[in-house]
């Protein structure tokens, strides 16, 4: 029993352990190129040099993270999936946009099939992450969808909800 001054023995002590999270954004001073997005095929050429050959085979979702001017200050790769689906996390795309500090982003994908219409899910998520990083001030300006020659801007096609 343990009374107001004893000193409780270490079958009586109540160890709770909290996790701590650390923020760390950095600068990597590589000849990391900055193009600068002034439309969708701009857009679509940045997005094209992240997939290498996984453009033919996987689809993937990553997203550009973009500074005031439109520059390319970043890409982060969401997910990695099989030949007709990936599963993308809209925390994480908040939280990339969020560490970077990125006033707004682009979302781009590929569909290794080679049809660029966008299905449901791609409209769906695009609507999806447009809304939850408004409450944000994060800008969603389009979302590629690449294929092997060719791409779709929701954009241009009136897609982003």
């Amino acid at each position: 029993m343990q009374t107001l001054f004893s000193t409780p023995t270490a079958t009586e002590v109540e160890v709770k352990t909290v996790r701590e999270y650390i923020l760390t954004v950095k600068h990597n001073n590589t000849n990391f190129v900055q193009p600068e997005i002034k439309s969708s095929q701009d857009a679509a050429n940045a997005c094209r040099n992240l997939f290498g050959d996984d453009l033919y085979i996987y689809e993937s979702f990553y997203i550009l993270l973009l500074s005031q001017m439109n520059k390319v200050t970043g890409y982060v790769k969401i997910s990695h999936g099989g030949m007709s689906g990936t599963v993308v996390d809209v925390k994480l795309i908040a939280k990339y946009a969020i560490e970077s500090l990125s006033p707004a982003i682009i979302l781009c994908h590929n569909h290794p099939s080679g049809n660029l219409e966008p299905s449901r899910a791609d409209k769906a998520i695009t609507i999806k992450i447009k809304k939850a990083l408004s409450f944000l001030d994060v800008a969603v300006l389009d979302h590629i969808i690449l294929a092997q020659e060719n791409y779709t801007s929701m954009a241009d096609e009136c897609l982003m909800g």
